[in-house]
């Protein structure tokens, strides 16, 4: 089977497997015994740490199969098309991949002052990158040229997920609220990996209904074999 074949199939691995992490970082979560904010799920010394660990791996990978995999998407806007949204992406699970295996320390402490660790620093580079590539996909999609059902609908997420998640990091940077702030920062997560899901899925069953299509087309053409020789010999020239 051509490499080129197994792409859909890729994708929609790459949707189950965003939600395998969304399940877990949920369960992670609903588990807790306090409100904590997402990274502090997978903090040193949290009994949810590897938990969340599989969870964010998994969501690394599944952005990673879906940079591979998918369609070439073209932005209508010539500032969001100068890097193509698959290199987005994939960047972007690389970044999400090292924060998921380079945890914050406990409490999350921002890499500042007394409280600096390279490990936080690593971290939250990191989970800052993913999160902005992530975002700047969602825009890439929102203004794609050919699946407009699915750019209303990344518009719609990324716009929710700016504000949300918006609120909760202020909230987490004033250090007031912060049970409603890490609320919504999972929120914020939810709307960010059901969109990821979405569009694996979207761009899978297009890619299905293209091949289905060419593989149809295929099979109404003639072959020399089943034609007489001089509608063969009219194909041929």
């Amino acid at each position: 089977m051509p490499i080129a074949a197994l792409r859909p199939w890729g994708l929609v691995l790459a949707a189950l497997a965003t939600t395998a992490g969304l399940t877990l970082i949920w369960a992670a979560r609903l588990s807790a015994d306090r409100y904590l904010y997402v990274s502090e799920l997978g903090a040193t010394g949290e009994p949810t740490a590897e938990v969340f660990r599989w969870g964010m791996t998994l969501v690394a990978a599944s952005a990673a199969l879906v940079a591979l995999c998918a369609p070439r998407l073209e932005p209508r806007v010539r500032w969001l098309a100068v890097a193509p949204p698959a290199a987005v992406l994939g960047s972007a699970a690389v970044a999400f991949g090292i924060a998921s295996q380079v945890t914050c320390t406990y409490g999350c402490p921002l890499p500042v002052g007394p409280a600096f660790t390279w490990q936080d620093l690593v971290h939250t580079v990191c989970a800052v990158i993913g999160f902005a590539g992530a975002a700047l996909v969602m825009l890439q999609v929102s203004v794609d040229r050919r699946f407009t059902g699915l750019a209303r609908f990344s518009m719609s997420a990324a716009i929710a997920v700016a504000v949300i998640a918006g609120v909760g990091g202020l909230l987490s940077l004033l250090r007031f609220g912060t049970q409603l702030g890490g609320i919504l920062e999972l929120v914020a997560t939810t709307i960010a990996l059901a969109w990821l899901a979405t569009l694996a899925l979207v761009l899978a069953t297009a890619e299905f209904r293209a091949r289905r299509h060419t593989s149809g087309s295929a099979q109404d053409q003639p072959s020399h074999s089943a034609t007489p020789p001089r509608v063969a010999a009219t194909y041929a020239e």
